[in-house]
């Protein structure tokens, strides 16, 4: 990416957020479009493919923070890109003077070198934006390392769901999925079995081109060879010169124990193929967790509810409970109210330093038709058992006599 196609992108635009979102909104808006303009749900869909790209670049970029202030600045700085770059610095950039061009990949270069780097000049603000720490967007070692250096793979990525037990306690899946890959014809290189490409005439292999603009001058990608310094006279078949393909594959994932419902898990090295011997791209696994009929989670922990009786309730008793993979013996007190939480440690989500625990919370059921005996029986133990709540019931007869009775 050149420097003038960082500034002149709108990512708010393409995830259809505004400037204000906050990270919520932005991953929400970009999970519902990625669902929707999927490779997988959309095949040999050119635009949707396109539209995926764009939008997968956008959330890369606003995902991150500090990227997304990079971001920020540098639209800031110029009046969102183009003709507006101009606006940044009114009456001309200081320093370009007599009307001379003023290439902006030179002042990046002199920037990070110099003393404004060390002030957090401009060299710092867009030198973490493509690559960090080599050269500067537009300057001549730059535009050599575009055409000869290796390019990283793109990131892709894709879903899984989940039973609630896999999610706890971690399975290996099958993922099958389409992504670019190095075309198998021609190994990459664009160009048909038996040739080869040729360095670019226009741009002698550098790969971009610069373009005067008012007082500015603009490093950008080379039309004639797509930004690569190579060209190819007689194309792959297969993958039309471009060296990549839309493939199909199936790659087996561990998904580790205790990932959560929309956790999204990073694979290193396990996206798109780099280019010119540059290393692939990550693989993002987003999670989605189907709910248990019996189980929930709280954190690292397990709840499970479970009804007793009356009389286990005020006896006490000794239950067996399930967990995910076995059953345990729990421990009811005497005199257990209805809805108290009993804990069983470390029954919960596995963990590094320690499991969960499971969290049981125990109610009483009531039977809904009693015999004519057990109805006696009851009014007995009633009787036996008396009020429990005469404080209540003393302060709620002395209201309801009215207030002369309280005088």
């Amino acid at each position: 990416m050149s420097t003038r196609d960082f500034i002149e992108k709108d990512y708010y635009a393409a995830l259809g957020v505004s400037q204000k979102a906050d990270a919520a909104e932005i991953k929400k808006a970009y999970r519902k479009l990625a669902r929707d303009l999927h490779p997988d749900k959309n095949p040999g869909n050119a635009d949707a493919e396109a539209r995926f790209k764009d939008v997968s670049e956008a959330y890369d970029v606003l995902s991150d923070p500090k990227r997304r202030g990079e971001y920020d600045d540098a639209r800031r700085l110029f009046g969102g890109g183009g003709a507006g770059a101009r606006a940044g610095f009114p009456g001309g950039f200081p320093g370009a003077g007599g009307g001379q061009p003023f290439d902006l990949g030179d002042l990046f270069g002199q920037a990070a070198g110099g003393a404004g780097a060390r002030a957090g000049g401009l060299g710092d603000l867009f030198g973490g934006l493509f690559g960090g720490g080599g050269a500067a967007p537009g300057s001549a070692r730059a535009r050599s390392q575009a055409a000869s250096g290796p390019a990283r793979g793109q990131d892709v990525e894709t879903e899984a769901t989940l039973s609630f037990e896999e999610s706890v306690l971690g399975v290996t899946v099958p993922l099958r999925m389409q992504s670019p890959g190095t075309c198998p014809t021609c190994t990459g290189t664009g160009a048909r079995p038996g040739t080869s490409p040729h360095t670019c005439e226009v741009c002698g292999g550098a790969g971009v081109t610069s373009r005067s603009q008012g007082a500015f001058a603009f490093s950008e990608p080379c039309r004639a060879c797509r930004g690569t310094g190579q060209v190819v006279d007689d194309p792959c078949p297969t993958c039309n010169g471009d060296g990549v393909t839309t493939q199909t594959r199936t790659i087996t994932v561990r998904i580790p124990s205790g990932v959560k419902d929309g956790q999204r898990i990073r694979l290193a090295g396990k996206g798109a193929p780099g280019r010119r011997g540059g290393p692939a791209g990550d693989l993002f696994v987003v999670v989605h967790v189907s709910e248990h009929d019996l189980f929930g989670r709280k954190g690292d922990d397990l709840t499970l509810t479970v009804p007793i009786t009356f009389p286990e309730a005020v006896l006490g008793t000794t239950l067996t409970v399930p967990t995910l993979d076995a059953n345990v013996t729990l421990k009811v007190p005497a005199g257990t109210a209805s809805g108290r939480t009993l804990r069983v440690r470390g029954r919960g989500v596995p963990g590094r330093g320690r499991n969960g625990d499971l969290l049981v919370t125990v109610e009483v059921a009531v039977p809904q038709r009693l015999s004519a005996e057990a109805e006696r029986a009851v009014k007995t133990l009633d009787a036996e058992l008396g009020d429990p709540r005469p404080q209540i019931t003393a302060a709620a007869q002395a209201r309801s006599a009215g207030p002369g009775s309280t005088r």
